[in-house]
């Protein structure tokens, strides 16, 4: 017997900073509305240790952050569910039914809120040694490595901060920058060249990441100027070089721009009517949580309007 499909007005994949934005706006609305996420709500803030950016705090604890927006999102009745997305069908009638290992849910409207994730380096011990010394999250593995030098891979905002986080409980940290200058924001880049414990080290790339089979104990290096290498001892490597959307269920419906990112008009619909997308995962120059936040609110609008008029189409 085939399991029942739940029936929504709105269905928000993904819970970050845009998807529950978005539930906010789509359920004060009074649609019926939920939130599916295959992980924890609030998705990279839960990887930040301070966000200094937003407006209303000098500073807070991502998952702080996470927190509060999550009981916003959901005080107007929106549904918070755990399941992974494999597809989505568009029907005859432009229902959609939203399929993951949890079951199916149908919606007219659907807000694509994936976000995005970590690149990784793609060298050589790199996924073996992923939970044994390597890591993308220092708010996550920092208190492992107290007292150990570990390495940090990447010259950009994230970098940078995590590379300040780990500085405060790590023995010293080892920024290597791919070309010859940071990416990151002039006021991270003085607050980390302030610091006694963490050294910058340009135009040089992680080539392998070596270990004794349980934990890592050093990178190879290659210096991209002169091709000289050699090795680097570290007990941590965490990466930070950059992200790439959280799209591969949505590959085939023609909505995304060579490189996975989702492309919208100006009111976030996509090519596909009653489909909208909102934060991290759009074509876009600058992904924070307050851009984020900026799309959910736009997104979830645009469905209660795109709803209200199949309603009133009846």
């Amino acid at each position: 017997m085939a399991e029942e499909v739940k029936n929504y007005d709105v269905i928000i994949i993904g819970a970050g900073p845009a998807g529950m934005t978005a539930a906010t706006y789509a359920s004060r609305a009074e649609l019926k509305t939920v939130m599916v996420d295959q992980g924890i709500y609030g998705g990279q803030m839960n990887n930040t240790a301070e966000v200094e950016n937003y407006p209303g705090y000098n500073n807070i604890m991502g998952p702080d952050l996470a927190e509060k927006m999550y009981a916003s999102s959901t005080q107007f009745g929106a549904e918070y569910a755990f399941g992974a997305v494999s597809g989505i069908e568009v029907l005859d009638n432009q229902d959609k039914v939203v399929h993951t290992d949890m079951g199916d849910l149908r919606a007219p409207a659907v807000i694509l809120a994936t976000g995005s994730e970590h690149t990784h380096l793609g060298v050589p011990g790199e996924e073996d040694y992923q939970g044994k010394g390597v890591s993308y999250c220092a708010v996550c593995d920092a208190a492992f490595f107290k007292g150990e030098s570990v390495t940090v891979v990447g010259g950009g905002d994230s970098a940078v901060e995590e590379g300040l986080y780990l500085a405060n409980i790590v023995k010293d940290v080892t920024i290597f920058v791919r070309g010859d200058q940071l990416k990151a924001q002039p006021i991270l880049q003085a607050r980390a060249k302030k610091q006694e414990n963490i050294r910058f080290v340009y135009n040089t790339s992680v080539t392998a990441i070596n270990g004794n089979g349980e934990e890592v104990q050093s990178v190879d290096l290659k210096n991209n100027e002169t091709g000289e290498t050699s090795t680097f001892e570290t007990a941590g490597v965490f990466i930070y070089i950059g992200l790439k959307p959280n799209t591969a269920a949505f590959k085939d419906m023609g909505i995304t721009d060579p490189a996975g990112w989702i492309k919208t008009n100006e009111r976030l619909e996509t090519v596909v009517p009653g489909l909208f997308a909102a934060g991290d995962v759009l074509v876009k120059d600058l992904r924070q949580i307050t851009t984020a936040i900026g799309d959910g609110g736009l997104a979830g609008q645009e469905a209660y309007n795109y709803v209200s008029a199949l309603d009133d189409a009846k």
